[in-house]
């Protein structure tokens, strides 16, 4: 019973963490054994039950209800047969992003400069300065093609270093809101 609170307590705590600042999640994610570099946003609290495989980069972004997965629970069903686990590594370069909802499986390395889409199931070598989308993942361009593609959409907007309020006239503005 007293297991069973404390897990509680723990799982609320990780939801006020959730609300918390950058810099609060990440003190307790390496806590947890999570290898972390600096100048990283993540949005997220739950990194598997071994956090300790997780290795992330330098100026990493990770969005909200992504989830890493560092074991592979289906060797269950063999539990007569072959009594064990197997688990991996998920390593993560530096300056990545990983877009909302997307799923990082074990024995998965993410090279430097990349994107991962929304919604991406990852799992594999993938090199530096790749975009990368999917179920499964997959390389779809070079990094240089997508900063082209940033730079010509029409929804671009010069945003950076605006306050959110600043933010907000210039992108009602854009799209002519009033």
């Amino acid at each position: 019973m007293m297991h069973l609170i404390l897990k509680l307590l723990r799982r609320i705590y990780e939801m006020i963490l959730e609300k918390g600042s950058t810099e609060q999640r990440v003190s307790y994610l390496r806590k947890k054994g999570i290898k972390i570099g600096q100048n990283c946003i993540i949005n997220i609290m739950n990194f598997s039950t071994e956090p300790y495989l997780v290795e992330i980069g330098n100026n990493v972004r990770i969005a909200s209800g992504t989830q890493f997965i560092t074991h592979d629970g289906s060797i269950r069903c063999f539990h007569d047969e072959i009594p064990g686990g197997v688990f991996g590594k998920i390593k993560i370069g530096n300056n990545v992003f990983i877009g909302i909802n997307c799923i990082v499986v074990l024995n998965t390395t993410i090279g430097d400069n990349c994107i991962i889409g929304a919604g991406s199931v990852v799992r594999g070598q993938f090199p530096d300065n790749s975009v990368i989308v999917g179920n499964p993942a997959k390389v779809i361009s070079s990094i240089n093609i997508q900063k082209m593609f940033f730079r010509n959409n029409p929804g671009f907007v010069k945003t950076n270093n605006l306050n959110e309020k600043e933010k907000d006239l210039i992108v009602k503005k854009h799209f002519g809101i009033k």
